[in-house]
């Protein structure tokens, strides 16, 4: 069963815990109530929220993310399990341990990815590749040339118009993007806890403040899945993030994607990519275990399994 996205947008809402179900109250009571075991993951949007701590419990021990948004559904807190795999105190140590060379190898397999994704969106939205495709093999260990960046400065435009560029603060496309990347990285934090590892010990991300390096590294692959749905959404003269762009952004976590042994989910897929990275650390593999393909088989906008409290 797909698990839900449960989003707080209204004010005055209160999170409580009921026999196995998440109740979402309001000032004149009760609003809903959706069961723990589908709850793929919460995202409180509005400020005025506040939750018992059985909630909050009953949450992390199934281990469902919450996400505390900022500004522009940017993420300034997350909420995640302290105890997500049998093995973690091995996985950990060993992750903290891994040398720089094999770091930085882990980055540029995961950039080469990436690249791959963005000149198949590009592809997919009848848009020239070429100065993407050129980009991949010129990516070394670590990416000290940060081909990365070069290729966003080609991907971006050529995707979205000449003249744009990512800001935070801005609408239209790039708070589609920002509302996307915010559920694919609360997914990979996910990922990453339960494969037994520490978010906040990256591959390359280093940030400070920020907790979650580890899921900035492993959900670079997976963006521009998110891309396309906000390419639509901007064809389509969508201008809002309203209720229905939030569920097609949130839908990418269900999009299909080709393994070796079938098809599977965007969530299942990092699942994967997390527990294949514990595994590097362990000494028990070489490389990251990523899809075959480098986007979804469908564009992946479709409404998924949310629910949205306005």
């Amino acid at each position: 069963m797909l698990g839900r996205i449960v989003e707080i947008t209204g004010e005055g809402r209160r999170l409580s815990l009921d026999r196995g179900f998440l109740n979402i109250s309001g000032p004149d009571g009760l609003i809903g109530q959706v069961p723990l075991d589908d709850i793929e993951a919460v995202i409180a949007s509005n400020p005025a929220v506040t939750y018992t701590n059985q909630a909050l419990a009953a949450l992390a021990t199934r281990g469902a993310p919450v996400v505390i948004c900022g500004v522009n559904f940017t993420p300034a807190a997350y909420l995640l399990p302290v105890d997500g795999h049998h093995a973690q105190g091995d996985r950990v140590e060993a992750q903290a341990a891994a040398t720089l060379p094999s770091k930085k190898r882990l980055w540029s397999e995961i950039v080469r990815a990436k690249l791959r994704a963005q000149a198949a969106a590009l592809e997919r939205a009848g848009i020239n590749s070429l100065p993407i495709q050129t980009l991949v093999h010129r990516v070394r260990s670590g990416d000290p040339e940060n081909i990365e960046a070069q290729a966003a400065q080609r991907y971006f435009p050529a995707l979205f118009g000449k003249g744009f560029t990512r800001d935070r603060g801005v609408e239209g496309a790039n708070a589609f993007l920002n509302y996307g990347y915010t559920v694919l990285r609360v997914a990979t934090a996910r990922a990453i806890v339960a494969a037994g590892l520490h978010p906040s010990l990256g591959l390359h991300h280093k940030s400070k403040g920020d907790a979650m390096r580890l899921a900035d590294d492993l959900m670079e692959p997976f963006r521009p899945a998110v891309d396309l749905i906000a390419w639509t959404l901007v064809r389509e003269n969508v201008e809002n993030l309203d209720t229905s762009a939030k569920r097609r952004l949130a839908a990418v976590l269900h999009a299909d994607f080709t393994i070796e042994d079938g098809v599977t989910t965007l969530s299942n897929a990092l699942a994967r990519s997390a527990q294949s990275l514990a595994q590097i650390y362990m000494g028990k593999r070489k490389r990251l275990l990523l899809p075959l393909s480098s986007l979804p088989l469908a564009a992946g906008v479709g409404t998924p399994d949310e629910d949205e409290d306005s």
